[in-house]
């Protein structure tokens, strides 16, 4: 299961070793050290221990977790969620459902409402030759039902979430009334399946402020409370489902008295966790008093080289917006090494800007690296570093790549 054709790593993988191509990317067993600049890589010990965190989590408090593939994009990162517990995956688009229904995944929940008539059949056509799995789509207007009922057969199988939305936020149903009414429109299908709410909190803030909490804690009350009204219309066991990387423990608050419901978080980031935005916002971080052993680690980290010095106080290394993540923070230099993979001592510098393939650090005094060092760089915001990446190394404590995950973007 998730499992696509055997990849094999290619010439054009960027920062790959030749002496690697044509090899199994499961069965690489090579040391970090023949890989070059830039580099994203993926920590096999820190994210073992976050996919084990979160079950533990969630676990503990009555709570599914279909976890938001789009972060990822990695069938393998997938399954490893998938035998840690978590009861199905979440993706953003038509096409990125498409992609888990090929690798197998049971349930695939999209968080958002598909109105491409062409995707929506290819979607419905899975379905039918696939019994065994399901998908759970996102609807915020009656407008919507009216083209899902128009594109898709009969026999399509497609349940359907309500979403509520809130002023100021992104999509979903502004009111309840209004998600009440489209919810009787989908128990009144022959065609959808009611399945019943979910929404988005994260559109409603972007830090751990008193009036941030205070916002995204009544939105998600008010979810709570619209799938006990839903719940007439619902054959089965109601599903509630939002959740995103920050706010998941005031999702958990609000959803804690409910019951006989599937509660369904679907936060993303923490398999990786990063050392910028969700380091300073996530509810599981050491910097929320946390203790290392029920915290989130970061588990990605980049390597850029030392291509240039020009003036005093300034490096330039060959990691750059191509290569980065930089839309929540831009890296954070962690330490120096003469090469990848080899002694790291710590390094006090800043990275003040990124260009397409430069990085720009500044630092103060006599210079702490030399050309042609390697920085160690923490980053931020999982979801646009994977996108960069068609193959990224997991490496292990001893500097060992063991495989490769590819992504699907």
């Amino acid at each position: 299961m998730l499992q696509h054709a055997q990849r094999t790593v290619e010439a054009v993988d960027k920062s790959f070793p030749l002496g690697l191509v044509g090899r199994e990317i499961a069965a690489l067993d090579t040391p970090l050290a023949e890989f070059s600049t830039p580099l994203l890589v993926l920590d096999q010990q820190a994210m073992t221990h976050n996919l084990q965190v979160m079950a533990d989590w969630t676990a503990e408090r009555g709570l599914e977790l279909m976890p938001h593939g789009k972060t990822t994009m990695a069938p393998v990162l997938w399954q490893r969620q998938l035998d840690a517990g978590c009861t199905g995956i979440t993706v953003a688009t038509g096409w990125q459902a498409d992609v888990a229904l090929l690798a197998g995944v049971p349930t695939v929940q999209l968080a958002n409402t598909c109105t491409d008539p062409a995707l929506l059949r290819r979607l419905a056509a899975h379905l039918l030759e696939h019994p065994d799995q399901e998908l759970v789509c996102w609807a915020d207007s009656l407008a919507t039902i009216d083209l899902l009922e128009r594109e898709l057969p009969a026999a399509s199988r497609l349940g359907v979430l309500v979403e509520l939305g809130a002023d100021g936020g992104r999509t979903g149903a502004r009111d309840e009334d209004t998600a009440v009414a489209i919810a009787e429109r989908v128990a009144a299908s022959s065609t959808l399946t009611l399945y019943g709410a979910a929404g988005y909190e994260g559109a409603l803030a972007h830090d751990r402020t008193e009036g941030s909490l205070a916002t995204v804690g009544a939105y998600c009350e008010r979810l709570a409370a619209l799938v006990g009204r839903l719940r007439p219309l619902i054959e089965g066991t109601p599903w509630v489902s939002a959740g995103g990387s920050a706010y998941f423990d005031l999702v958990a608050d609000a959803f804690a008295p409910l019951s006989e419901v599937r509660a369904i978080l679907r936060s993303g980031a923490y398999i990786v966790h990063d050392s910028g935005f969700y380091r300073g916002i996530s509810p599981l971080d050491t910097t929320r008093d946390v203790a290392e052993e029920q915290a989130l680690l970061p588990a990605m980290r980049a390597y850029a080289r030392v291509v240039s010095m020009p003036e005093p106080g300034l490096a330039l290394l060959d990691a750059g917006k191509r290569d980065v993540p930089f839309d929540e923070g831009l890296p954070v230099p962690l330490a120096v090494a003469p090469q990848i993979g080899e002694a790291e001592r710590p390094l006090d510098a800043e990275i003040t800007a990124l260009n397409d393939q430069h990085a720009f650090l500044r630092y103060r005094g006599e210079a702490p690296l030399a050309l042609g060092d390697v920085v160690t760089l923490g980053l931020s915001h999982p979801c646009t570093a994977f996108d960069k990446w068609r193959l990224i190394p997991i490496v292990d404590d001893a500097n060992i790549v063991s495989e490769a995950v590819e992504t699907f973007f």
